[in-house]
């Protein structure tokens, strides 16, 4: 599904977000890399599609190594593209989220944007993130938790079940990709549910918080209890 989209991917997140995911993505980049020192760092971003979230930790820390990881072919090759155009050094490779292809401890910091809802067993994949970060390691999740109750809450439910998949179906060509997007996003974990199977996934430090009136949610994860007083910037 997901290669079926991918030529039409980056135009669409901006379209359909107005815009405001690259708020949301500079907000998960930002708390990543809190933690991670100067020198031989490196960051992993899982289900990385077509590179955004891996372009914007690499411009906020051109120091880093940055890997990308994504299951879907067509959308690396997509990455790759950007990552040459714009003479950026950023490894993508094609994995498995839940049976990522690197040691234990391999990395300061993992990060994931609106991937972990498509995973068939996320809770194996939050085992398998905890495992390849360092002990002292950051996890940070981006996610569409289901629509908040309330005004905006309806309003949004409508626009996301209503208008979202039918111009996502429209502009792709691939109207069961866009509409399967808010049926996963219905189905998936509130925050505060998605903060306690990352506890019971061995991360010791959890927190969360609603973007914009709650659309997108990020969860900052800690594989140590220690929290940077960074992370209050």
């Amino acid at each position: 599904m997901f290669s079926d989209i991918a030529p039409t991917y980056d135009l669409l997140n901006g379209v359909l977000s107005l815009g405001v995911d690259r708020r949301w993505r500079a907000q998960a980049a930002h708390a990543a890399l809190a933690n991670v020192p100067v020198g031989g760092s490196a960051v992993l971003d899982v289900a990385t599609g077509t590179g955004d979230l891996a372009f914007t930790i690499k411009g906020q820390r051109p120091d880093v190594r940055v890997v990308g990881a994504d299951f879907a072919a067509p959308m690396l090759e997509l990455a790759r593209g950007k990552a040459a155009k714009r003479g950026v050094a950023i490894e993508f490779v094609q994995a498995d989220g839940t049976a990522l292809p690197y040691p234990d401890g391999s990395f300061d910091a993992v990060t994931i944007a609106y991937g972990l809802r498509n995973f068939a067993d996320p809770d194996a994949g939050l085992r398998e993130f905890r495992r390849v970060l360092k002990p002292c390691g950051r996890l940070v999740i981006l996610e569409f938790p289901p629509p908040p109750v309330g005004f905006f809450g309806a309003i949004f439910r409508f626009y996301f079940t209503r208008v979202l998949p039918r111009l996502g179906g429209i502009v792709s060509g691939a109207p069961g990709a866009y509409a399967y997007l808010p049926e996963s996003v219905l189905a998936f974990f509130t925050p505060a549910a998605l903060e306690a199977r990352l506890r019971a996934a061995g991360f010791a430090a959890v927190e969360y918080r609603l973007q914009t009136f709650g659309i997108s949610a990020l969860h900052v994860a800690d594989a140590s209890s220690s929290r940077s007083e960074s992370d209050n910037d």
